[in-house]
């Protein structure tokens, strides 16, 4: 299986950002980290291997990139609009940089879709939700979509539009709508066991099914915790079935 590690200065960052590439070919997969952790995260929890089968027949080809949540809403010695700034850096890195990146890697366009676990789900699912043009569908995994659960009482326009539980009911220009409307992997998936959080999944279902989008929220039982083991299942249980 390939494995290629690319960095570069981030203008729109300010800093050396790395990308790792799991496989040669396929639709590409872009996978953020959870907390405050790194590209090579999923890879040491073995997260990758669990997924290795999907990489290596050319059905995904996987990409994984830095967070800077230690930099925006982990950062608790930060001014809460610092943090939204930063937060929306980071979105312009995605789309700017790393959605180019993974089209020359590919050898052209090709369907892009975000995933990611905990505080990633919550990256992975906003960037697919704010824009349906660029990315093919998301798959969250025990996930919080509501932006205000790291935001400590701090709300502005800049957290709004990254808040999906937010700014989803309020969505009604109809080229968005319908854009979202046309596409049907939208995957949003947690257990029920420890330090798990179903009522989020169950209430960002609702806002979906009220818009008209098509959806799935998967609920796994109670022996399913926050944790690796559940997310190495997860991840493959989707990429095998739904794709």
């Amino acid at each position: 299986m390939r494995r290629e590690i690319t960095s570069w200065w981030s203008p729109n960052l300010n800093k050396n950002m790395e990308i790792v590439a799991y496989g040669h070919y396929g639709n590409a997969l872009l996978m953020f980290p959870s907390a405050a952790a790194d590209y090579l995260e999923y890879e040491r929890f073995y997260l990758i291997d669990s997924i290795k089968k999907y990489i290596e027949d050319g059905k995904f080809k996987v990409y994984s990139i830095n967070s800077i949540n230690s930099e925006s809403w982990l950062n608790h010695e930060m001014h809460p609009r610092d943090k939204a700034i930063r937060h929306q850096q980071f979105n312009q890195y995605v789309i700017e940089e790393v959605v180019p990146h993974i089209y020359r890697d590919c050898d052209g366009e090709v369907p892009i879709y975000t995933s990611g676990v905990s505080l990633g789900a919550l990256h992975a699912v906003n960037n697919y939700f704010r824009r349906p043009d660029v990315f093919a569908g998301t798959i969250g995994l025990s996930g919080i979509y509501d932006l205000k659960a790291y935001t400590k009482g701090y709300f502005d326009q800049d957290c709004y539009f990254n808040s999906p539980m937010d700014y989803l009911p309020n969505l009604n220009d109809e080229y968005w709508l319908n854009l979202l409307r046309s596409k049907h992997h939208v995957h949003i998936a947690s257990g029920r066991g420890a330090y798990e959080d179903p009522q989020a999944s169950i209430d960002f279902g609702r806002i979906l099914e009220a818009k008209g989008i098509p959806h799935e929220i998967d609920l796994w039982d109670s022996e399913w915790s926050h944790d690796w083991p559940t997310w190495r299942a997860m991840l493959p249980y989707f990429l095998e079935s739904k794709f």
